[in-house]
């Protein structure tokens, strides 16, 4: 059996975009990657992604799709569920554990260091979201 997820980060899409951040510390310092952290305790995954995005960005998030999930860490102590929304309301207001934003096309990302994998995660995040 295969251990539940114990992390979640949220892609926020808008306008064909997603919005990175760029991480001040480690792990993952000074690359670009999607919003998110470890879980807490008594939470759910949903709950862990919409309290991140809170605490790191200012924004209310809601409509959440799952889009994967992977393994994180040198010994992969971490399953990351990969939510992706076009749901949210607020003001960006990002944390001290945020160095950057930036609203990001599909065709940028290869143009970024980014944390692992990052442009097949969009990929599949954005494909929730295509129109038909």
């Amino acid at each position: 059996m295969s251990s539940p997820a114990n992390a979640a980060s949220v892609a926020l899409i808008h306008k064909q975009k997603v919005l990175l951040i760029k991480r001040a510390y480690a792990p993952y310092q000074h690359l670009w990657t999607l919003p998110g952290g470890r879980i807490e305790p008594g939470e759910t995954i949903e709950q862990c992604a919409a309290r991140e995005i809170k605490e790191e960005l200012g924004l209310t998030v809601f409509g959440l799709h799952p889009v994967m999930e992977q393994w994180l860490g040198k010994d992969k102590a971490f399953r990351l569920a990969v939510f992706a929304t076009q749901g949210f309301e607020g003001e960006i207001v990002p944390s001290d554990e945020i160095a950057g934003t930036q609203w990001v096309g599909a065709d940028e990302i290869g143009t970024l260091r980014t944390t692992s994998h990052l442009d097949l995660v969009l990929a599949k995040a954005f494909a929730l979201f295509e129109r038909s």
